[in-house]
């Protein structure tokens, strides 16, 4: 790894990078920023977290014509919530050099978005769907564009974009740099790399799977109605900072967020049904630590870059591979260590052997955990508070008092009562979910999805979309 003053920076963005407390660049940005400086087209695998919206933010903002009137640079995302993310971040990198960004993406009214397009930002940051609407209005024209970046590719892939990234691929310049990011490459992504990229150069971040080595994965075999006092049993056993539930559907993760609450857990859920100013109420309880589990389907979790998260859970196993490289992605962030747990029907035992060998990392197989076992983690939290509040809080006042009580009754027991007094008691209720279907292997969604874009989009504006080869 280098340090960002050894990269060669424009003065203005190593102060921004500076302020932003950063020193030492990742390997993605040791790697990418100069192959980018130089003109490379670029290919970079790498996990979300590892630091590649600097690597490709930081160069992009340097080719950036502060005078010029029309956006020269796009960044296309698979979800509003990484769009979003990913401008602000170039945001703050680009604030002394003057160079702004805009997020552009469905949900927002896209008057707001022709207006803020008027103040001339350099940079677009866009969902594919989005973008496409601009471009038939004519309020973004991609023939000034020089340099495009595919954020979280294969998730666009899977998403159903990979014909709207065609289309707006063949409208920006030959002359273009393009850089693609994506944790996995499948073939239908492979082909769009050899359409759209001239020689790129291929940027790996060192990892002996697709999965971060610092997430310890963990499966649990459980039939589909004991999942749900599984996972309580797991977290009164050890209880995370922060959790990340996945539900397959938006049924699930409705259902599944009214029972933990109802079971006194502090947890919300989110999908592509909510608002988005709902969706962004919910996250930011999470990110302040309001509540402390997030329940989530992957739609809803792309792009999701919250800090410290210590646990995933995967309460239906996901689709396919590359959907569970993102999920339990959004542990182990920034080089700390997370836990990811994996509940597995017995149908689905096959399943989950197929993403162990595509991902290839073996998780670790655990036994359903016990109420006595749950109980122990919940006296285990009563003690911890406890010890919290002798170390913490003034208890002088309640000297006299602890000393009454102690002559009267044995230490022990009044210890153990105060532990009693202090530890959850489980809710015995009975809670219903509605079964899913259990999942059988099958293949990778990049070779299953050659059909594009599954919602049928406006394929109108195609533009020429000939097997086209950049002049340079």
């Amino acid at each position: 790894m280098a340090l960002f003053t050894e990269l060669q920076l424009d003065e203005q963005i190593l102060k921004a990078v500076n302020e932003m407390g950063f020193e030492e660049a990742t390997p993605i940005q040791s790697e990418v920023i100069p192959k980018v400086k130089e003109g490379n087209d670029i290919i970079g695998q790498a996990q979300t977290g590892t630091g590649k919206t600097a690597a490709f933010g930081i160069p992009l903002i340097e080719q950036m014509n502060t005078e010029e009137k029309h956006p020269q640079g796009l960044v296309l995302a698979p979800t509003r919530e990484l769009a979003i993310q990913v401008a602000e971040e170039i945001n703050r990198l680009g604030r002394f050099k003057g160079v702004k960004a805009l997020a552009v993406y469905g949900g927002q009214e896209i008057s707001r978005q022709i207006k803020a397009l008027k103040r001339h930002p350099q940079i677009i940051v866009a969902t594919p769907g989005r973008f496409m609407d601009h471009m038939r209005r004519r309020t973004i024209r991609p023939a000034y564009m020089n340099m495009v970046v595919l954020d979280e590719a294969d998730e666009m892939l899977s998403m159903g974009f990979i014909e709207d990234i065609e289309t707006i691929l063949a409208e920006v310049p030959e002359e273009r740099q393009t850089l693609l990011f994506s944790a996995t490459m499948p073939k239908r992504l492979q082909s769009v790399t050899e359409r759209f990229m001239e020689n790129p150069e291929s940027v790996k971040v060192k990892s002996k799977g697709l999965t971060v080595s610092n997430i310890e994965q963990r499966y649990i075999e459980v039939p589909e109605k004991q999942k749900f006092e599984t996972l309580c049993h797991l977290l009164d056993i050890t209880p995370p900072e922060l959790a990340i539930v996945f539900g397959r559907t938006k049924r699930r993760v409705d259902e599944l967020s009214e029972a933990l609450s109802q079971r006194g857990y502090a947890a919300e859920g989110i999908h592509g049904d909510l608002k988005q100013e709902q969706r962004d109420k919910v996250l930011r309880k999470f990110k302040n630590k309001t509540i402390d589990i997030l329940v989530a389907t992957d739609v809803a979790a792309r792009g999701l870059d919250v800090s410290g998260v210590t646990h995933v859970y995967n309460f239906d196993l996901p689709q396919d591979p590359e959907s569970y490289v993102h999920r339990i992605g959004r542990t182990g962030r920034a080089g700390k260590e997370g836990i990811a747990f994996s509940f597995a029907t017995p149908k689905e035992i096959s399943h989950l052997k197929f993403i162990e060998s595509t991902t290839k990392k073996k998780m670790i197989r655990q036994d359903i955990p016990t109420f006595r076992e749950a109980m122990q983690g919940r006296y285990q939290q009563a003690v911890d508070k406890l010890l919290e509040t002798v170390k913490n809080e003034d208890i002088e006042e309640l000297e006299h008092t602890a000393k009454t009580l102690l002559s009267g009754y044995d230490p022990v027991t009044l210890v153990a009562a105060a532990l009693k007094m202090n530890t959850k008691e489980p809710d015995q209720g009975t809670i219903k979910l509605t079964e899913e279907a259990s999942l059988r292997p099958k293949k990778s969604r990049g070779d299953r999805n050659r059909g594009g874009d599954r919602r049928g989009r406006n394929r109108g504006f195609r533009g020429n979309r000939g097997n086209r080869k950049k002049r340079r």
